[in-house]
């Protein structure tokens, strides 16, 4: 061995180094992976800010909570009225009755404002007319000053003074109201930051095609606010739609009842409550009691102002929640149920088993199809149609990374989504029967999904068709549900309603549009 080591030349052996990484589901490496909900998170930090504002960080926060809050619906095709009490033993409240209450306090307070208002204008047209003209020429003085300033009585007291010795004189004299006493006392001065507001310049891409010569290329921007345009080339064609309608404004027609029907349970925990309701379980006639779906999913149902003998359409229906609730009215003539995807359409009609019962007595009233939504061409034999898009999904994509859209191997498809948005929408419009109602919904906050997609749809229905339609505008019919639903306001909303979650009812968030095509 001592023989062998001594003719080896130790000089000639090389070091090779190795560098040994951690594992693919280490900790340090996920930390750095950047997955689909944290894309998720981050396009909706960047965007939704600029549209909802302050209100922002609280509907952030409720959806970054995983466990929604849920509503049940009763399945009347069970031992209803044993359910109904099961869920009221619970603390669960019948959200039917909680909106006749709020309905009727509401109407209530609306009546005392306005005999408030009536009230205050008798008082007012029965004050002398010399404390009328007072008032007048008091505001007339105190126009003159700042805000903040409060003009002396004296001077007011020279003013009247002078109107009844002199009543041709000019009631700007400048010179009359210097002699007043006190009235150069100092002011508060306020900085030019108060009262300016700068417009800053948001464009941070300078194009190839501007040219060298361009002044843009002098114009001075942080470093920390430069990006690339390859992140922006796809995002400019997503908004790009949303422009495209800008110059169209559809007819709005305020809408003051929103209708539950009677035999519709919609059972719910009070606002701050965040109890869970138990599995449903498979009672009589081995069907489950009662059907569980996100509080806000149930208000697109309720938009649709199903009557009975209504032939309805629900065009994207998979997982089949809606369509439920709409056949659990007991109002549906015939409901056709379509989804273009296998996968959903199967999990769909295990829902229906599961709460129907025996499927072949439906065979004549409900229609399980699978069919691309645009091209559906059933003319006029519906009277209402849902169209439940599919859209980001905005709180399933911030939990979920499987499959989750905002995964770079989606960035198209999720770019091109307002503009399959907005086929499925105009087709509908296209179909439905004159005198129907079409119901839009997205579960996304993005307002290119929501009032973009129902504004471009309406302008190609006005141009391809000679039929007129009309936006319902819901705020006083969903009024009373305000106890327990928050909608968004000052969000830039024009044609639809934004059902947001909080931290009291962490559930949705829902938008939807309820447009009705005249006869």
């Amino acid at each position: 061995m001592t023989h062998i080591l001594k003719k080896i030349d130790v000089n000639n052996f090389s070091k090779i180094f190795r560098r040994y990484k951690h594992h693919k589901e280490h900790w340090s490496v996920l930390k750095k992976k950047n997955k689909g909900k944290d894309k998720a998170l981050e396009h909706f930090d960047d965007f939704y800010k600029s549209v909802y504002g302050s209100s922002w960080e609280k509907i952030r926060e409720a959806m970054l909570i995983e466990n929604n809050k849920h509503v049940a619906i009763v399945n009347n095709f069970s031992d209803h009225e044993a359910i109904a009490e099961k869920l009221s033993l619970l603390g669960a409240m019948n959200l039917k009755s909680l909106y006749e209450i709020h309905k009727k306090n509401y109407e209530e307070r609306i009546k005392s404002r306005a005999s408030e208002t009536t009230s205050n204008k008798i008082y007012k047209m029965n004050q002398p007319v010399e404390m009328i003209l007072q008032n007048q020429r008091q505001s007339e003085l105190q126009s003159i000053f700042p805000e903040s300033y409060h003009v002396p009585d004296q001077l007011l007291a020279q003013k009247e003074d002078k109107k009844k010795y002199h009543p041709d004189s000019d009631d700007d004299d400048d010179d009359e109201l210097l002699k007043s006493k006190n009235i150069m006392d100092p002011v508060q001065l306020r900085s030019m930051e108060e009262n300016v507001k700068v417009h800053q310049d948001e464009n941070r891409i300078i194009k190839s095609s501007v040219g060298l010569t361009s002044s843009c290329l002098y114009e001075y921007v942080p470093a920390t606010k430069l990006k690339g345009l390859d992140d922006y080339v796809l995002e400019s064609d997503h908004y790009g739609h949303y422009a495209q309608g800008a110059d169209f404004s559809a007819k709005i027609e305020k809408e003051a009842i929103l209708n539950i029907p009677e035999y519709l349970k919609i059972y719910t925990f009070e606002s701050g409550n965040d109890s869970r309701f138990p599995s449903p379980r498979r009672v009589h006639y081995d069907v489950y009691d009662y059907y569980l779906m996100d509080g806000c999913s149930i208000l697109p149902v309720l938009a649709l102002d199903l009557q009975m003998g209504d032939t309805v359409l629900d065009m994207c229906a998979a997982p089949g929640g809606k369509s439920l609730a709409m056949l659990q009215t007991l109002m549906t003539y015939i409901l056709v149920a379509n989804d273009s995807s296998q996968s959903r359409s199967r999990h769909m009609n295990e829902v229906f088993q599961d709460y129907l019962g025996d499927f072949d007595a439906w065979k004549e009233k409900l229609f399980l199809t699978r069919h691309d939504a645009r091209a559906i061409e059933d003319k006029h034999i519906y009277n209402k149609i849902l169209v439940d898009v599919p859209c980001t999904t905005d709180r399933h994509n911030l939990h979920a990374d499987e499959n989750n859209i905002f995964s770079p191997t989606r960035v198209k498809e999720r770019l091109r989504l307002p503009e399959l948005q907005t086929e499925i929408l105009l087709q509908a419009l296209k179909i439905v029967a004159p005198g129907g109602t079409v119901v839009y919904s997205t579960c996304s906050l993005s307002p290119v999904q929501n009032d973009g997609v129902v504004q471009m749809a309406l302008k190609k229905c006005s141009e391809e068709m000679e039929s007129v339609m009309i936006v319902k505008n819901l705020d006083e019919a969903l009024a009373p549900l305000r106890f327990i639903y928050k909608f968004a306001t000052n969000c830039g909303l024009k044609y639809g309603h934004v059902a947001i979650p909080t931290k009291n009812n962490n559930w949705g968030p829902m938008y939807f549009c309820k447009i009705v095509k005249l006869p």
